[in-house]
């Protein structure tokens, strides 16, 4: 009898060994918060100014950890496969979380099973810029020139099923217009092609474009924007010029891997809305010309439903092949 007590004294004992760390000691290490993209573009520097003030609110470090690929597939799916432990969390984005449901053949993760979504980051509209020297002004001219030499036209993005992308597509079926898609592994070297005069035309971030602009190496055509933008009041928005189906912005998110503990996500949550409220973060976030978003853990499930129905309506509209 004895020797069972003991036995089963040694089996607690191994168990609580293995036994993951509670909530209350969550996290006693650095968090790694996977961006899908490369560095340089507005997941970068968003993701990077959030993870210093929820590392403030955790008492860890949140590492960014840069993982481009397949327009943000690599990373994700990588995120997908680890420990759900808490220590790793995706950068979420339209294009991963929405888009590539549709737009990929093979896609080894679904945005809603694979995930526990912990808060939504922020959401931004698009610019739409062509380089200095190109031969349009404004949207109507550049619509004229598409026009007038079909299938010759170009457009960047930082990668197949971006948001970069998509909205470029989105304006094509809009307008009616043809225009040939150059990705790119990331929004820098796609605008800095762009500058070179390689490709046409571009739909970015304001945080991406601005000092580009601002050089006079690129110049703004219209945003996306639901109304004119603060930093750049001149620019016009889609809506203003009969594109109101233009109007769209981008939007970013903390996933974590399913099975991550309620608690755990709790906590990560509680860190990140204490971070996007943060006079420091709103204020960067309003230079960048993005808006903090308020959504957090089962809230953003409708919002992520919606947007995988509006996506998947953009891409077969515009006849895209499955990658």
């Amino acid at each position: 009898m004895v020797k069972q007590h003991v036995l089963f004294a040694f089996l607690i004992a191994s168990i609580a060994a293995i036994a993951p760390a509670s909530a209350d000691e969550f996290p006693n290490r650095p968090i790694t918060w996977v961006v899908p993209f490369a560095p340089g573009g507005i997941t970068d520097t968003t993701s990077r100014i959030v993870a210093e003030e929820m590392s403030k609110m955790l008492g860890q470090s949140v590492v960014i950890d840069n993982r481009a690929g397949g327009g943000g597939a690599v990373g994700t799916e990588q995120v997908a496969r680890a420990k759900p432990d808490g220590y790793t969390m995706i950068y979420g984005t339209q294009g991963t979380m929405a888009a590539n449901v549709t737009l990929r053949k093979n896609l080894s993760y679904d945005p809603l099973t694979s995930f526990v979504p912990v808060h939504l980051v922020g959401e931004s509209p698009n610019l739409f810029v062509a380089y200095a020297d190109a031969p349009y002004n404004s949207v109507p001219e550049f619509i004229a020139y598409a026009k007038q030499n079909p299938s010759k036209v170009t457009f960047s993005s930082s990668g197949v099923g971006t948001a970069t992308h998509l909205v470029a597509e989105l304006f094509k079926t809009v307008t009616g217009i043809e225009m040939q898609h150059v990705p790119y592994r990331g929004s820098a070297p796609a605008l800095n092609d762009m500058i070179a005069g390689r490709v046409d035309v571009m739909f970015d971030y304001p945080v991406s474009v601005g000092p580009h602009v601002e050089a006079g190496k690129l110049k703004i055509l219209a945003t996306t924007a639901p109304e004119r933008l603060r930093n750049v009041p001149n620019a016009p928005t889609m809506a203003e010029l009969g594109l109101k189906e233009m109007t769209t912005q981008s939007w970013s998110s903390i996933m974590v891997p399913a099975g991550t503990p309620a608690a755990v996500v709790d906590r990560l949550a509680a860190a990140a809305h204490a971070a996007l409220t943060s006079e420091r973060v709103r204020t960067h976030f309003e230079k960048l010309g993005t808006r903090p978003m308020t959504l957090q853990k089962a809230e953003m499930i409708p919002f992520i439903e919606k947007e995988i129905v509006r996506w998947r309506d953009v891409i077969e509209r515009a006849g895209l092949e499955k990658q």
